[in-house]
């Protein structure tokens, strides 16, 4: 509504304790960097405005840790993963998929962070997504070791509605373990080339390197598709304190010329 999507994302893992950010770039993205370096001009100008909420909200993001490392060629995420090799080294690390957006008022990584610290693996976002939209997905099967966990036992890319070994679809919340990396570095490459992370996860259960899911059931929005990008604006509209009740009446206006 009022900032892009992978603010919405550094938000998200604020909410559950992180505070260092390592964000993979690519050409033309530069924004990225600058969004979030810190802007002494502005916060001077809205200082003497006496913009103070505003002033609070640019300084708070300023009190993370952010650093930046370019993925020269496009080969996948599993490749982007791999970039950050240098910098993560042998730690356990989240990644965030900022066109997937969770609805603020969830805590899926903060679900998913217990979920870790009782098991110390590998976790996975999960989502039942209906037969229509399976070929969009990695797709699991598993066990169900309790309400919302599985553990899994194999994964499928993309696969064809009558292939797909579930309904159950991996989203863009992963916690990691450095296991990751000599996983994706033995991994052949797939389709074009690319360095698919959900091969690479493939091949950690095939080396009896235990995966889990976290079963996710509230709210997401897949804001790297058109129409999934336009329901996240409306909803969150709906929800932003200063324009939901200006936005909601002008929805109502444009339902009734719709409806006319």
């Amino acid at each position: 509504v009022d900032k892009p999507m992978i603010q919405y994302a550094v938000e998200e893992a604020e909410k559950s304790g992180i505070k260092e950010f390592l964000i993979i770039t690519g050409k033309s993205k530069r924004t990225l960097e600058d969004h979030f370096d810190s802007a002494w001009e502005l916060e001077e100008n809205l200082k003497r405005k006496g913009k103070k909420a505003l002033l609070r909200e640019i300084k708070r993001l300023n009190h993370f840790h952010f650093a930046y490392i370019r993925q020269k060629a496009p080969l996948g995420l599993g490749h982007a993963i791999l970039c950050s090799k240098p910098f993560i080294k042998d730690e356990s690390f989240a990644v965030i998929l900022s066109d997937d957006i969770i609805d603020p008022d969830d805590d899926l990584l903060g679900e998913m962070i217990k979920l870790y610290e009782e098991h110390e693996g590998t976790i996975l976002a999960l989502q039942r997504v209906p037969k229509t939209e399976r070929h969009r997905y990695g797709i699991i099967a598993g066990n169900k070791i309790k309400k919302n966990v599985y553990e899994i036992t194999d994964l499928v890319e993309k696969p064809k509605p009558s292939a797909a070994p579930s309904d159950i679809a991996i989203i863009g919340r992963y916690i990691l373990t450095p296991d990751i990396f000599k996983a994706i570095e033995t991994t052949p490459p797939g389709k074009g080339g690319e360095m698919q992370l959900t091969d690479a996860l493939k091949t950690l259960i095939n080396n009896n390197i235990p995966v889990y899911g976290y079963l996710f059931e509230g709210k997401r929005y897949d804001a790297g598709d058109k129409v999934g990008y336009l329901k996240a604006t409306v909803e969150l509209a709906l929800k932003h304190p200063k324009i939901k009740k200006e936005f909601r009446k002008y929805l109502l206006k444009t339902l009734r010329i719709i409806h006319k």
